[in-house]
């Protein structure tokens, strides 16, 4: 795969950053077209960008044989948004604090914890071939 895949609910892209703006793009086209705030827009665009950034880089190793794949669904009350990518996952509830004072100073690791203040409900599930599935839920 060497371009992103359009779904009807989603975006299939390769694991390289150089894919970031195609996303971004399809998921603001997608918002704005169900109508959704714009002020919920601008959350959303930043959450998906870390989780997709975090997939490419951290679940995939920015290996571009591998794909990450974002899964969008909108109603009336909420805003549902899937990342998966094909890593190895990792452990989720040992991640460390971003905000403790030996991490402060850190260039990585603020990702998750950026998305979990911008939206409603975040789950980070292992997938059955090994991969991690990140679900956000926003409500509107």
């Amino acid at each position: 795969m060497n371009k992103p895949t359009i779904l009807p609910n989603g975006i299939i892209i390769p694991s390289s950053t150089n894919f970031l703006a195609d996303v971004d793009k399809y998921v603001e086209e997608k918002l704005y077209g169900a109508h959704v705030d714009a002020s919920i827009i601008t959350d959303i665009a930043i959450s998906v960008s870390e989780l997709v950034n975090n997939a490419i880089i951290h679940g995939n190793g920015s290996n571009v044989e591998k794909q990450v794949e974002i899964n969008l669904t909108v109603s009336a009350s909420e805003l549902k948004i899937s990342v998966q990518d094909q890593g190895c996952g990792f452990d989720y509830d040992h991640l460390p604090d971003p905000i403790d004072d030996q991490n402060l100073l850190r260039e990585v690791g603020r990702g998750l914890f950026i998305v979990k203040n911008f939206v409603d409900d975040v789950k980070v599930l292992t997938t059955p071939s090994g991969g991690t599935r990140v679900e956000i839920v926003k409500k509107l």
